[in-house]
């Protein structure tokens, strides 16, 4: 069943990349059912908070008609950022699968799942679809560096 759900979260992160966004994407999901989709548009809307996993939680919420989301999983393809594990806690979401784990940067994804913040924990489970999870970003961000590299060269060769 994980797996069927990121594979939907793998279709917006393509969605955000063919838009320029880093590719992320994120469903919330909610009795079997998607309740919240979202990818990421930090670039396109210019908002620090248009991460994937915000997008989504905000839709299930106006789905569900609440913020609290407390037999919900929020499938993602890359580990969440403090930012968004801080909402998916106030939004009392039961689990979390992502697939990418973060290699820049540290996710804090375990402690805060684990801290029992708001009197909530979170199940985290990493590495669904990871593979493919990060062949999006990374061809991403290969094809972003190759784009830059020509970017450079024409300049200096115009």
């Amino acid at each position: 069943m994980e797996e069927k759900f990121m594979r939907e979260a793998i279709r917006l992160a393509k969605k955000a990349k063919a838009m320029g966004e880093v590719p992320i994407g994120a469903v919330v999901v909610s009795e079997g059912k998607i309740v919240g989709r979202g990818y990421n548009l930090r670039t396109k809307l210019q908002l620090a908070s248009a991460h994937a996993e915000m997008r989504a939680l905000d839709a299930a919420c106006r789905k569900l008609k609440s913020w609290r989301l407390e037999n919900a999983e929020l499938y993602v393809t890359l580990e969440p950022c403090p930012m968004c594990m801080g909402a998916a806690l106030n939004a009392r979401i039961a689990k979390i699968y992502f697939g990418a784990y973060e290699q820049k940067g540290r996710s804090l994804t375990a402690e805060l799942a684990a801290a029992n913040l708001l009197n909530h924990r979170i199940g985290v489970e990493g590495g669904v679809l990871g593979g493919e999870c990060a062949e999006v970003l990374t061809s991403f961000f290969t094809e972003m560096r190759e784009r830059e590299r020509k970017k450079r060269e024409e300049g200096e060769n115009p």
